[in-house]
C-alpha cells in the first residue's frame, strides 16, 4: 500500500515506539524529538513525490491536444510518465524498496545526529524501522475501513472534507490503531 501524508504522524510514532521498546538500541533523544525526525524524513519523501506527479500533470496538460485526438487514458499516461520520470526525480516507485530507502535515511540520521546508539549491524535496525512502516500500512486498511463504516452509522451525516468529519475520523483512527496495536 502506499504511504500518504496523513499516514506520516502514524508512521513516525509507530517507528519512535518500536525503536524505544527495542532492548538493543539506546536512545539518547526523547521519544518525541525522534519522532519529530522520523516524520520529517518521511513527509520529505512524500513532497518529493507530489513534486514529481506535478511535473508530470504540468507535462500532460501541455498534450491535452494530443491525449483528446489520440483517445487515451489520461491515467495510463500519468502512470507511464510518472514511471520514467521518477529516477531523475530521485522517487522510488516500488514500495517495498522505498521503504528500505526510508528506512536507511532514517537510521543513517538519528545515528548521525546521536539520537540513537547501538552495537548491533546496522540492516538489524534498519529491519525494525522497515518492519514499523511495512506493518502499520498493512494495519491501516482494516482500521481506514472500520473508521469509514462507524461514520456511516451516524445518525449525523457527515461531509467528507469538512472540519467535523476530520476531526471524527481522526479520532475513530486513532482509536481503532491503538485497538489494533499499530500505535
Amino acid at each position: 500500500m502506499k504511504m500518504k501524508l496523513h499516514h506520516t504522524p502514524y508512521v513516525a510514532r509507530r517507528i519512535s515506539r518500536d525503536l524505544v521498546n527495542c532492548e538493543f538500541i539506546e536512545i539518547r533523544k526523547t521519544k518525541d524529538e525522534i519522532t519529530v525526525e522520523v516524520q520529517r524524513i518521511l513527509d520529505e519523501d512524500l513532497d518529493n513525490e507530489l513534486a514529481l506527479d506535478e511535473k508530470v500533470d504540468l507535462l500532460l496538460d501541455g498534450e491535452e491536444e494530443n491525449i483528446e485526438f489520440y483517445n487515451a487514458d489520461y491515467r495510463q499516461l500519468f502512470w507511464m510518465a510518472k514511471k520514467r520520470m521518477a529516477n531523475e526525480a530521485g522517487v522510488i516507485l516500488n514500495n517495498e524498496d522505498r521503504f528500505s530507502d526510508i528506512a536507511h535515511k532514517v537510521l543513517d540520521y538519528l545515528w548521525e545526529e546521536d539520537f540513537i546508539h547501538y552495537i548491533v549491524s546496522d540492516n538489524k535496525v534498519k529491519n525494525i524501522i522497515f518492519d514499523s512502516i511495512d506493518e502499520f500500512l498493512k494495519g491501516f486498511e482494516e482500521a481506514d475501513s472500520a473508521v469509514y463504516e462507524k461514520i456511516k452509522t451516524y445518525k449525523r451525516k457527515l461531509i467528507p472534507g469538512s472540519e467535523d468529519y476530520d476531526l471524527v475520523y481522526h479520532r475513530l483512527y486513532e482509536e481503532e490503531l491503538i485497538k489494533r496495536g499499530l500505535m
